[in-house]
C-alpha cells in the first residue's frame, strides 16, 4: 500500500460514524408510516423496506471495515452488498404500482384521502422512478471505480443523499399534519420542498468535509433532489399521467 493509498484510507476512518447519522433519519422518518400499520402493509413494501435497512447498514460496515483494514471482509461484504443493492431498486421500481392504485382510490374516495390528490401520487411515482435510476446508475458507478479510493467511495455515499427523500419526506409529511392538520393542502408540497433543502445542505456539507464537491456524483445526488420539486407540474401533466397508467399497473 503506497503512502497516498493511507492517506486516503485514513481520510475514511471515522465515515462509518458518519453513516449511523442518515441511517437514524430513515428510520425516524419512516417509523410511523412503516411501523404505524404494519400489519396492513403489503409483502412489496416489507421487503423494500428491509432491503433499504439493510443497504444502510451496508454503508455503515463497509467503511467500518476499511477503517479497520479488514480488506478482505471489504471485498467479500461488497459483492454480496452489490447483489442487495439490486433489490433496493428492483423492489422499489415493482413497487410504484401503489402509487398508480392510489391515486385511482383518491379520484374515487376524496373523503378517506383528505388534500392528497390524484396528481400527487403521480408526481411521487415519476420522481421514485427517476430517484431509482440514479442509485442504479451510481452502485455501478462505485464497481467501475472499485480501484479508486475516492470515487468508489463517493459514489457510495452518494446513494444515501439519492434515496434518502422517500423515508424523511413521508416523516415529514406526518409531523406537518399532526402541526397543522392532517386536511391541511400545505402537507402536499412543503414537507417535499423543505426535506429536499435539507438533504441538499447535508450532500454538501459531506461533499465539502470530503472534497468532493465537484465530483459527478455529488451533481448527481443533488441534480435527482432537484429535480424531485418537479413532482406538482410533472404529477399535473395529463399526458404522464396516461403514460404512467399505460405502464405500471397494479
Amino acid at each position: 500500500m503506497t503512502a497516498d493509498d493511507r492517506k486516503g484510507l485514513n481520510r475514511y476512518n471515522d465515515l462509518y460514524l458518519w453513516m449511523i447519522i442518515p441511517m437514524v433519519v430513515m428510520q425516524v422518518g419512516i417509523f410511523r408510516d412503516y411501523w404505524g400499520d404494519f400489519t396492513d402493509n403489503a409483502w412489496a413494501v416489507h421487503v423494500h423496506y428491509w432491503t433499504a435497512t439493510l443497504w444502510y447498514l451496508f454503508l455503515i460496515l463497509q467503511p467500518y471495515y476499511a477503517a479497520n483494514r479488514q480488506f478482505e471482509r471489504h471485498r467479500t461484504n461488497g459483492i454480496i452488498g452489490f447483489f442487495l443493492a439490486g433489490g433496493v431498486a428492483l423492489t422499489a421500481l415493482s413497487a410504484l404500482h401503489r402509487d398508480i392504485n392510489n391515486a385511482d382510490l383518491s379520484a374515487k374516495m376524496r373523503a378517506e384521502f383528505g388534500p392528497f390528490e390524484p396528481w400527487f401520487f403521480y408526481g411521487i411515482a415519476t420522481v421514485e422512478f427517476v430517484m431509482m435510476s440514479a442509485f442504479i446508475v451510481a452502485v455501478i458507478q462505485a464497481i467501475r471505480h472499485r480501484r479508486s479510493l475516492d470515487d468508489h467511495a463517493w459514489w457510495l455515499i452518494s446513494t444515501v443523499f439519492i434515496i434518502m427523500m422517500p423515508s424523511i419526506g413521508r416523516g415529514a409529511g406526518v409531523l406537518w399534519g399532526m402541526i397543522f392538520g392532517k386536511d391541511d393542502p400545505g402537507q402536499l408540497t412543503y414537507p417535499i420542498y423543505l426535506t429536499t433543502a435539507a438533504i441538499l445542505a447535508l450532500l454538501f456539507w459531506a461533499a465539502r468535509r470530503y472534497g468532493r464537491v465537484n465530483h459527478p456524483a455529488t451533481w448527481l445526488a443533488a441534480g435527482v433532489n432537484l429535480f424531485n420539486l418537479l413532482f406538482e407540474p410533472l404529477g399535473k401533466w395529463e399526458w404522464l399521467q396516461g403514460f404512467l397508467r399505460m405502464v405500471i399497473k397494479g
